[in-house]
């Protein structure tokens, strides 16, 4: 689903570097996966790198970066998808004597199981980006998920309104994100909160509301698609859930011929990007993962030296109050697009590229 010169990115960086790194090593680990032999201070997990190009693009060198800048061993896993892999790095990380594991989960249970060990083995955790429910993380560093979801059922308002079908009674579908995900719950709650009231008031017709298993661009593909033929195509926006799940909705539109209707993204990806500039996305959040890298890695450097962490709020695990970093999103459209590059987030010539080329000024 990603553009030609995403995919090569993105491949060429699964290649370089989905096992692991450590800013004290020059070897980078083993292809399984492993952490590189020795003792290590820290540790993250990523997830995969199919629910979002990010975790390749951009969360893995900006958090190897922050450890190495501060002088902290450590090793950054991607679990590619595999919960057994995702608890057998956990536990390697242990292994190997990381004292704080950052933790971005590709479902609570698997987090919660990870954080339990490092809790028995003397180890702090940390939950990155995605909460875990009902685990022992000390912290969590993320956006307001609410807030995020709240953008995306905005910019579906203002792209019904910008297109004249806002007052016609609109069809609006929702292709949420995958039901064992948290931000996923919290990103529909938020958009939700918009979309519902005028469903309600019959401003607005609920369309088919469905989530989209492990966030898989495939299967929601086949799922907007079996929304297309359940409607009669009658759809007239989609709150997409992030990027991918928008960009699968584009190749449906395109390939029955329909033309482009307000829909939302997030993670300002590349392709989410090349869609909003041509026309076919409405808009995407921006969530500026140098920003979060950073402030997890803050956070783990402190719990390490046992320094004070400053927070500014609280999230609810199900069990107990995390005390949280909560950073602010943005939201992304042809307005403010340039933002991403002066922010260093993408670089021109990964957008503004072969047919896209003449939507960028």
């Amino acid at each position: 689903m990603l553009m030609a010169v995403g995919a090569a990115v993105l491949t060429a960086a699964v290649v370089a570097g989905c096992g692991s790194t450590s800013s004290s090593q020059s070897k980078g680990g083993s292809a399984a996966g492993k952490p590189a032999a020795g003792k290590i201070q820290a540790c993250v997990l990523l997830p995969d790198t199919k629910s979002s190009v990010r975790y390749v693009l951009f969360d893995r060198p900006y958090l190897t970066a922050a450890f190495k800048a501060a002088g902290v061993s450590s090793s950054v896993l991607n679990a590619q998808g595999d919960q057994n892999t995702q608890k057998s790095q956990g536990e390697q990380c242990l292994t190997n004597g990381a004292k704080v594991i950052l933790v971005d989960a590709l479902n609570s249970g698997v987090g919660a199981s990870i954080e339990a060990e490092a809790a028995a083995r003397g180890a702090k955790t940390i939950d990155y980006d995605r909460l875990v429910l009902h685990g022992k993380s000390s912290y969590y560093v993320s956006f307001d998920n609410v807030a995020v979801g709240k953008l995306q059922g905005q910019g579906v308002v203002a792209g019904l309104k910008a297109n004249g079908k806002y007052s016609k009674k609109p069809v609006v579908a929702e292709l949420n994100g995958s039901p064992t995900d948290n931000n996923a719950k919290q990103f529909k709650q938020g958009y939700d909160s918009v979309l519902n009231p005028l469903y309600k008031n019959g401003t607005f017709k609920k369309g088919p509301d469905q989530s989209v298993p492990d966030w898989d661009n495939q299967q929601a593909l086949t799922i907007f698609e079996q929304m297309l033929a359940k409607t009669n195509n009658k759809i007239d926006a989609v709150a997409a859930a992030n990027d991918g799940l928008a960009g699968s909705v584009v190749s449906a539109l395109k390939s029955r011929g329909l033309r482009a209707i307000p829909l939302s993204g997030q993670d300002a990806t590349p392709q989410g990007l090349q869609n909003i500039l041509s026309g076919f996305q409405t808009m995407t959040v921006y969530k500026a993962v140098r920003t979060e890298a950073n402030a997890a890695a803050k956070v783990a450097i402190a719990v390490l030296r046992h320094q004070k962490v400053k927070t500014n709020g609280v999230t609810d695990n199900g069990d107990r109050k995390v005390p949280s970093v909560l950073l602010k999103p943005v939201s992304i459209t042809k307005k403010n697009y340039t933002l991403l590059f002066t922010d260093g987030f993408l670089k021109r010539n990964q957008v503004c590229i072969g047919e896209f080329r003449k939507f960028c000024t």
